[in-house]
C-alpha cells in the first residue's frame, strides 16, 4: 500500500511511455493522455471524480500482466483450448477493437493531411475489424459447439447422442481461409506503418497506436496458431472417431 501515495503523483505521460497497455485504462475513464499527459494521476482523480486506488490498481494490474508465456497447449483438451481461445483472444479482439478504432480515427483528423498512409491503415484495420467479428462469432456459435458436442459424445458415449457433421473439413477450410486474410492484412499494416515505428513527429497517441496494433497483430497471431496448428488438426483427427453416415 505504501507504493500507492507515490504512484498517485505520477504524471499519466509517464505510465503510458512506460507501458503504453495503461493507454486503453486511461481511455476507458476518458483521461487524456496525450496533450495532457503531464498532470497527476492524483490530479485526474480529483478532476474526474475517480477513485485514486481503483484507478491504480488497474493500472498495476495491466503492467504486470507478462505477455510472454510458456504454456504446452498441445497438452490441453480440446473443450479447455477452446474456452482459452474465446476468453482470452476473442475477448482481447473485441476488448481492443473499439479503442483501436477511437485512436485511428483521431490520428486521421489530426495527421491525415501530413501522413496519408494513415487513412489507409484505418480501413484495413476497420475491415479486419469487422472481418474477425464475423470470424469470431462463426467459430462460437457453429464450430465450437460442435467440438464441445463430439469431446462430450467420446466422454460419454452412452449419454450423449453422437454428432451428425460429417463435413468438419468444410468449416475449418473456411476459418483457415479467413486466417490467411487477417495475415494479408497485417502484413501490409506493418509495411505501411514501417513495421509499426512512429515517424519522428509522432505524438503520444501515435506511438500508442501504433504499439497497440503491434500488441494487436502479435496476438493474433498466437491467436491464429493455436487454431490453425493445434486445434484444427486435432479437431479433425476426433472426428474420425465417428463413422460417417
Amino acid at each position: 500500500m505504501d507504493t500507492l501515495p507515490k504512484a498517485s503523483q505520477k504524471q499519466i505521460g509517464q505510465f503510458v511511455a512506460e507501458d503504453f497497455r495503461t493507454a486503453s485504462i486511461f481511455s476507458q475513464y476518458g483521461i487524456d493522455f496525450c496533450c495532457r499527459g503531464h498532470r497527476t494521476v492524483e490530479e485526474v482523480c480529483l478532476k474526474n471524480n475517480i477513485e485514486v486506488e481503483e484507478l491504480l490498481t488497474k493500472l498495476s494490474t495491466v503492467m504486470s500482466t507478462s505477455s510472454n508465456q510458456n504454456i504446452d497447449y498441445k497438452s490441453w483438451p480440446l473443450d479447455l483450448l477452446i474456452n482459452y481461445i474465446e476468453k482470452k483472444h476473442h475477448r482481447y479482439v473485441e476488448e481492443k477493437i473499439p479503442v483501436l478504432l477511437q485512436f485511428l480515427n483521431k490520428l486521421c483528423k489530426v495527421h491525415g493531411e501530413g501522413h496519408p498512409e494513415l487513412f489507409k491503415i484505418k480501413w484495413l484495420f476497420s475491415v479486419s475489424a469487422d472481418e474477425l467479428t464475423a470470424h469470431m462469432k462463426k467459430e462460437e456459435l457453429i464450430l465450437f459447439p460442435y467440438v464441445k458436442k463430439m469431446v462430450k459424445a467420446v466422454l460419454n458415449p452412452k449419454e450423449i447422442e453422437m454428432p451428425e457433421f460429417d463435413k468438419v473439413h468444410n468449416p475449418i477450410d473456411m476459418m483457415l481461409q479467413e486466417h490467411d486474410n487477417e495475415g494479408v492484412r497485417f502484413r501490409e499494416i506493418a509495411a505501411l506503418t514501417n513495421n509499426y515505428n512512429p515517424p519522428v513527429d509522432a505524438c503520444n497517441t501515435y506511438r500508442v497506436t501504433y504499439a497497440m496494433l503491434e500488441e494487436f497483430e502479435k496476438d493474433l497471431h498466437l491467436h491464429i496458431h493455436l487454431e490453425n496448428n493445434i486445434l484444427f488438426p486435432e479437431v479433425i483427427k476426433l472426428k474420425q472417431k465417428f463413422k460417417t453416415p
